[in-house]
């Protein structure tokens, strides 16, 4: 098993939420992918989106608070974005290069995964069949990534790595993980 510890940091410490970490593990076992973020700190001031009664795939959920991953072969410029809503909606595009031909993902139906509210802590864990879009040999880079809005609307972007002058999570220089 391919495992690794991440902590996320903001595009901009200037306009972060005090007292925030977003931090969590990943790792991928032939075609199954786990993930888990956590968001911890003062969750007072950030707007996260309640459960929804049924999580359904939606469009734009970057917009808000959201949960986000990007996985591309490192033998192609193809990749796939992943859209985690703390309310349960969800979305997966796959692009043919940098932020070209953008379409849904057709190969997942459902992305069934937890997320666990607290005071002061917000889990989200996946466990993801990647065969639809990888065989289990194949070399994976990923980037992990997160967008939290403030209860005041104001919008930080998180990564592994910021790798350009503006928050963009789809250049592949930012894929630094390879699992």
């Amino acid at each position: 098993m391919n495992s690794h510890a991440f902590s996320l940091q903001p595009f901009s410490a200037a306009n972060a939420p005090a007292n925030l970490e977003l931090t969590g593990t990943i790792a991928r076992q032939a075609h199954t992918l786990s993930i888990r973020y956590l968001l911890s700190g003062d969750l007072s001031k950030i707007a996260i989106a309640p459960p929804a009664k049924i999580p359904t795939r939606q469009h734009e959920l970057w917009q808000e608070t959201c949960f986000e991953f990007f996985v591309g072969s490192q033998d192609s410029d193809r990749y796939w974005e992943f859209n985690l809503s703390p309310s349960g909606d969800w979305n997966v595009y796959r692009f043919d290069s940098y932020r070209q031909g953008m379409q849904e993902e057709t190969a997942f139906t459902v992305l069934p995964f937890a997320v666990e509210a607290q005071p002061e802590a917000h889990t989200l864990s996946l466990e993801l069949n990647l065969a639809a879009i990888a065989p289990d040999e194949q070399p994976l880079d990923v980037a992990i990534t997160a967008v939290v809005k403030s209860q005041d609307s104001e919008v930080t972007y998180w990564a592994l790595a910021h790798t350009g002058s503006e928050a963009d999570f789809h250049r592949r220089d930012s894929f630094v993980l390879n699992i």
